[in-house]
């Protein structure tokens, strides 16, 4: 009866490892925990936070405003909205919502912002590179660079910023998810309903520059543009709403203020 008994012994950490990492392969663990993590609308908000706190005080102080940001504002007041903060208190209550209604666990990994941060930069030089190459295939001289002024500059990050916050809510979030849902409800096919969003959408966008604004229409920035409106909407769907509009403010500020 002793000699039956056997001790139990401590789990090796390999087969610890694989009890939670499956095949016990660590990278493919991690980037799918990361990829999952990080498209989650209140992680996506908890990374916003910072520039949307930093756009907003902007506006009041150096009274810079997007044009995305303007319109809907606008908008706003035409239904008797008025207040200057509701704007974004609604799009917090927007991501919380959708947050909720997803079911998904209301916490987050340490680091995760951070690794958000790094990819948005890496992201927002690939758009720079599409930038480059459509030059080059083009056969186009890059835009000369102009010195600004250090209040000039602060201004147009803080633009840039609400740039990335509030064109991807209003192109992506609200406009993408409409057209989207329109054209299911039109009898097209989810997938084929997603191209067509897309590419009307990435119009939409590129289009929306030149409304009140004294840059001159032209084929390369418009194609360009619209490249760029693929390029995040693409993000929004795969990466979530936080990376398409941290990579969106990094490629701005990387083109506009360095």
């Amino acid at each position: 009866m002793g000699n039956s008994y056997k001790s139990p012994q401590a789990a090796s950490p390999s087969k610890s490892l694989q009890t939670v990492i499956p095949d016990g392969n660590l990278l493919p663990w991690l980037a799918q925990g990361y990829w999952a993590e990080s498209r989650r609308p209140l992680v996506s908000l908890l990374f916003i936070a910072p520039l949307l706190i930093a756009y907003e005080l902007g506006v009041v102080v150096f009274g810079v405003q997007n044009g995305a940001d303007a319109w809907m504002r606008r908008f706003l007041d035409l239904m008797g909205f008025s207040r200057h903060f509701l704007l974004p208190v609604l799009m917090v209550c927007i991501l919380l919502a959708w947050h909720h209604l997803s079911r998904q666990p209301w916490r987050f990994s340490r680091g995760i912002l951070a690794s958000m941060a790094a990819e948005c930069v890496l992201l927002a030089f690939c758009l720079r590179l599409i930038y480059q190459i459509q030059l080059t295939l083009l056969e186009i001289a890059p835009v000369p660079v102009v010195d600004l002024s250090i209040g000039q500059t602060v201004g147009n990050a803080i633009g840039f910023l609400g740039a990335g916050i509030y064109e991807e809510l209003l192109f992506r979030l609200i406009l993408l998810s409409l057209a989207t849902w329109g054209f299911c409800r039109a009898g097209v096919k989810p997938r084929w309903s997603m191209v067509f969003a897309v590419l009307l959408t990435s119009f939409m966008f590129s289009a929306a520059h030149y409304v009140g604004n004294r840059e001159t229409l032209d084929a390369f920035s418009f194609l360009f543009r619209f490249l760029a409106g693929v390029f995040f909407s693409i993000l929004f769907l795969c990466r979530g709403f936080g990376i398409a509009a941290g990579a969106h403010a990094g490629y701005d500020i990387l083109v506009g203020v360095f």
